[in-house]
């Protein structure tokens, strides 16, 4: 059960409450952060963020050259346990894509090309910068869905 004083804030751009004695949120935040700004230096407008429905939640929906471009991002204080990628299991993918294809149907984008891309954000403690990888068109639609990119 969570304590009544627990430190607490409403993010403005996101209205989500998040808890910093949750660090792991705290670091998902900051690494959704850079995420974007990485994606707006590349070109890509972003559409939404942390974007949820009944199916699950989507980190970032993002356009670029036409393509609606569904974006999941990773962020992990090192390498330890595994790029922070490869926590995008087929699980994972499947809940993304049911999500995905809620959105696009919601927003009549269901014509428009799709993909997914995962952003994997190493940011060591103390370390101004993070190093990001990008990987474009990271996964194939899980699920029995109509998209292509």
């Amino acid at each position: 059960m969570r304590s009544l004083f627990s430190c607490l804030w409403l993010n403005p751009l996101t209205t989500r409450v998040y808890d910093w004695a949750n660090p792991a949120g705290h670091l998902g935040l900051q690494g959704e952060r850079a995420a974007q700004r990485y994606l707006r230096k590349q070109g890509y407008i972003i559409l939404a963020q942390q974007y949820s429905n009944k199916y699950g939640e989507l980190d970032l929906i993002a356009t670029k050259q036409q393509t609606v471009v569904i974006v999941e991002v990773k962020t992990r204080r090192s390498d330890q346990a595994g790029l922070p990628a490869e926590a995008v299991d087929s699980n994972k993918q499947a809940r993304i894509s049911k999500a995905a294809l809620a959105y696009l149907s919601r927003h009549d984008l269901l014509e428009h090309p799709a993909r997914f891309d995962v952003i994997g954000i190493l940011w060591p403690l103390g370390k101004k910068r993070p190093v990001i990888t990008h990987y474009i068109n990271a996964f194939e639609t899980a699920g029995l869905f109509q998209m292509y990119a």
